[in-house]
Order: structure tokens, then C-alpha cells, then sequence
């Protein structure tokens, strides 16, 4: 079976507890990659990539602002329906996997499963959903800086 091909992650943005990289086709956004900390900056992004870094900023002073990026149609039916539920959740709230399934006649696994196929972290903010006795994972992690990268958000939104 072949290797499907990916445009280059190109780092944009240093955040406390990693690093935020995107991927850009020429007039689209493929996936935004949480990258871990230290990785070194891109030093000329294309303007693509500046966009995604500047919606990311204003994401992160207002988490409540709309962006308009030309994203990549990704996923499956199900998943898109996750990813436009996990867009409801208002900034500094949380809900459960299975909070999220309940409210899409679905599973909690499967929620969870769609939240770690997001291509477009941050902008969909996967970060929001929770375990019902934790945390839970992050981009299908369970420890070192991506769960440091969870906790950071949903503590940075709750502080705005």
C-alpha cells in the first residue's frame, strides 16, 4: 500500500509547553501538529502558515473569536460530527467523552477516537473533552508534554 505524501510541518509557534506546527498545501491547511518543546521555529514561514500562527494567537487571547482558514476537508461523517460538537463547547468548560458521545448517540471510545484524528488542534478544540474520572489523553497521549500541552490550555482559557 503506498505512503501517502504530506506537505512539510513547518514549526510556527512556541507555546510554555510545546511547539505548534502546520502542515500547508498551497491554498490549504492539511493538520496542526503539537511538536514538543525546544523544537526550533520555521524562519520564513509561507503566508499560509503566518495565517494559521496568527489565528492560533487570537484563538489563545479569545477563544471565542470565529477564524476563516481554507482547512483541508478531512475525516469521516462521524468524526466531522465530533469535531462540530467539540466547536460547542464554550471556552474554560469542559465536557466527558461521554458527555460528547451522549449528545451524538454514540460511544465514549469512539469520541475519543475522533478527538485524536483531530487534524486542526487549538481551532477545534479537542483539548475541552475530558475522562470521566481524569484528564484522559491528548492526540493519544497520556503523559510527558502533551498532557502538560492539555492542562495548559484548559488552564489558560479558564484564566481569560
Amino acid at each position: 500500500m503506498p505512503s501517502i505524501a504530506h506537505a512539510p510541518l513547518i514549526p510556527i509557534l512556541a507555546l510554555p509547553v510545546c511547539v505548534v506546527g502546520v502542515r500547508v498545501e498551497t491554498e490549504q491547511i492539511e493538520e496542526i501538529v503539537f511538536m514538543p518543546p525546544g523544537t526550533t521555529l520555521a524562519d520564513n514561514p509561507p503566508p499560509l502558515a503566518c495565517r494559521v500562527r496568527e489565528a492560533i494567537l487570537a484563538c489563545l487571547a479569545r477563544p471565542d473569536v470565529p477564524f476563516d482558514l481554507p482547512f483541508k476537508a478531512r475525516g469521516t461523517a462521524f468524526q466531522r460530527r465530533v469535531w462540530a460538537a467539540l466547536l460547542a463547547i464554550p471556552p474554560g468548560q469542559t465536557r466527558t467523552y461521554g458527555e460528547v458521545a451522549e449528545s451524538l448517540h454514540s460511544v465514549a471510545r469512539a469520541v475519543g477516537q475522533a478527538c485524536r484524528s483531530n487534524p486542526f488542534p487549538i481551532l477545534v478544540p479537542c483539548h475541552r473533552v475530558i475522562g470521566k474520572q481524569g484528564l484522559g489523553g491528548f492526540a493519544g497521549h497520556t503523559e510527558d508534554w502533551w498532557i502538560k500541552t492539555k492542562q495548559w490550555l484548559l488552564a489558560h482559557e479558564k484564566a481569560l
